[in-house]
């Protein structure tokens, strides 16, 4: 398949992701995972986690920088350029049709009730997609730790009403993974450093 071609079908791909996923980036990594982890193999659970990551670390939206990525890996510049726009291009135009008569949509009884049931499976989109990443989740002994900290970190925000953004959540745990990984390169370095000398 041709690079083109391959960018053609990522547009399409992400444009059935954007068209029925309601809730966000957040609900769209399970369907994501689905689609190129489990049904197209395209890429690995590892690489899918670090991607997640990277997306949400990064500025703009998760579901925008995830079918960016998602479309260079595959098909390049073009790839990633149609893969944006595929995932764009159906909350574009839906909320452009919406505005033509938002009063009028918002006061039908039968379009509240549709939202309330949307709002659920919101939820059970963002759970799911969680309770897959946390599975895929390498158990070291540091990731374990962080997971219990930021969890007891949220519980208790949560508890004593403290407003804590979950971009210092990310960033803290980004620069103790970046300490980290420091650490153990320079304790790597000072062990083979000690062993030619000891030869």
């Amino acid at each position: 398949m041709s690079k083109f071609k391959k960018a053609w079908n990522m547009f399409f791909i992400m444009f059935k992701i954007g068209l029925f996923t309601f809730g966000g980036g957040y609900a769209m990594i399970a369907l994501l995972q689905n689609e190129f982890v489990s049904k197209r193999n395209w890429i690995d659970k590892d690489e899918f986690l670090d991607m997640v990551a990277i997306a949400e670390s990064t500025p703009g939206p998760i579901a925008i920088n995830s079918s960016t990525y998602l479309g260079y890996r595959r098909a390049g510049v073009i790839g990633s350029t149609l893969g944006t726009l595929g995932v764009v291009l159906p909350s574009f135009i839906i909320i452009f049709i919406i505005s033509l008569f938002f009063d009028a949509f918002l006061s039908l009884k039968y379009v509240a009730y549709a939202f309330r049931g949307i709002q659920v499976c919101v939820t059970f989109l963002i759970l799911s997609a969680g309770l897959k990443m946390l599975k895929g989740l390498k158990k070291t002994p540091m990731n374990l730790c962080l997971l219990g900290g930021v969890v007891v970190a949220m519980v208790l925000m949560s508890l004593l009403a403290v407003n804590f953004s979950s971009i210092f959540y990310i960033l803290i745990c980004g620069a103790i993974g970046l300490f980290v990984y420091l650490l153990t390169g320079l304790r790597k370095a000072d062990d083979k450093s000690g062993k030619e000398e000891t030869k």
